[in-house]
């Protein structure tokens, strides 16, 4: 008999998978998406607007740059990546386990065109910081009264 260890995260992201084929009827891009399917949490993220960017931060604790995987296609930025387990020590015994382990994945759509070649990211503590300029086309211009 195998123990596996129950995960209310997966079973929201199953049920939001279910409602979203019910609802729309035909799978999206999106959904069949393999880093989306397999994902069982997703960090949290504050994302910020100016002028000229903007500007993504996730919590990603835990984590090495080299265990997060990130594209942008089609004015759509997707991280993902998959946080390890820790090894569970023997001849002890587990009273709770509230951190998530496992793969992640988050995407996010641009409501404007955005400089796809200079988007920029750092990685540190366990923070990433994803930096997305606007083009300039939708750049506000100042215009000066002659």
């Amino acid at each position: 008999m195998t123990v596996v260890r129950w995960n209310p995260v997966n079973e929201m992201m199953n049920l939001q998978r279910e409602m979203n084929r019910f609802f729309n009827g035909m799978p999206t891009r999106r959904e069949r998406d393999e880093d989306y399917e397999s994902a069982v949490w997703s960090p949290m993220t504050d994302i910020t607007e100016d002028a000229d960017k903007y500007e993504l931060t996730f919590d990603i604790p835990g984590m090495t740059k080299e265990n997060i995987k990130m594209n942008f296609t089609d004015n759509t930025l997707k991280i993902s990546g998959e946080r390890k387990s820790e090894v569970e020590k023997k001849d002890a015994t587990c009273h709770r386990v509230e951190r998530l382990s496992g793969k992640f994945y988050r995407s996010f759509n641009f409501p404007t065109q955005v400089d796809a070649e200079h988007i920029s990211a750092s990685y540190k503590d366990g923070v990433l910081i994803v930096t997305v300029p606007k083009s300039e086309e939708v750049k506000p211009r100042q215009i000066s009264i002659n």
